[in-house]
């Protein structure tokens, strides 16, 4: 299909949310955008930000690699993050990462430390930098903001090797973003959602890999908070892969 015939509107306006598909075609270096005013608005990173978590906690040796188990302590905010009793039990890092359990990593943000996390986000020119929220969670409260743009132009330099990491340890991060994966294709991503004062808003980040061709993509939506919208986590995924099948990234 060509550019020309891409629509990138519509699979938005059928789940019903704001936001934007942001996809940066790295095979031919070509940026493709269903809002490119959105596209550079930063917002709350949310879980997507587990990505550089991950690698922060391997460079500074908060935890050796993937499959160490860090203990539940015992309890966690359920009125902020829900009730979610399957994963309230010792799990290891990469499990944390695939299911979003945010107590693991702020068990890990408090070993890393805010000095390191700010040398980090500035060396890897990541959002804008800015820790001034108290609260642990600083990804999912706070100031901490980071554009579809942004976010994928970190993707691509994890992807190059060109970030103040380990190339152990960008290793590792590539096999634990792994969620999907046939003879055609593979998807490295990760899915975000957290409430900025009235609104919620919904990220999945990542790339698709094939033989001959890699893609980069960075989906954000929203909705207010007021309205019931089943669909929402689901939507992320399903506005991304309506138009990476279009532009024939998978099937």
């Amino acid at each position: 299909m060509g550019w020309a015939q891409l629509d990138m509107t519509t699979p938005i306006q059928k789940c019903d949310l704001h936001g934007s598909c942001t996809i940066y075609d790295y095979t031919q270096k070509k940026w493709i955008m269903s809002d490119s005013i959105d596209a550079r608005i930063a917002s709350l990173p949310a879980s997507t930000f587990k990505i550089i978590n991950l690698l922060i906690a391997l460079e500074t040796g908060a935890i050796k690699d993937e499959n160490e188990v860090i203990k539940w302590p015992g309890k966690t905010d359920t009125t902020r993050y829900g009730f979610r009793p399957e994963i309230y039990h010792d799990m290891t890092v990469k499990e944390a990462f695939e299911v979003s359990a945010v107590w693991v990593f702020l068990d890990l943000a408090q070993k890393i430390g805010r000095e390191r996390y700010q040398h980090y986000l500035a060396e890897c020119k990541y959002g804008n930098a800015d820790l001034s929220e108290m609260n642990p969670d600083f990804w999912n409260l706070g100031q901490l903001a980071i554009s579809p743009v942004n976010q994928i132009e970190f993707l691509v330099k994890a992807y190059e090797g060109r970030l103040p990491f380990a190339k152990r340890n960008l290793e590792i991060l590539k096999r634990v973003m792994v969620t999907e994966q046939n003879e055609n294709y593979i998807i490295r991503s990760k899915t975000g959602w957290t409430r900025e004062k009235d609104t919620d808003s919904g990220w999945w980040v990542g790339y698709v890999e094939r033989k001959d061709h890699l893609w980069f993509f960075a989906t954000r939506v929203s909705k207010p908070r007021s309205v019931v919208n089943l669909n929402f986590s689901s939507c992320r995924k399903e506005i991304t892969k309506d138009i990476l099948r279009q532009l024939k990234a998978i099937e």
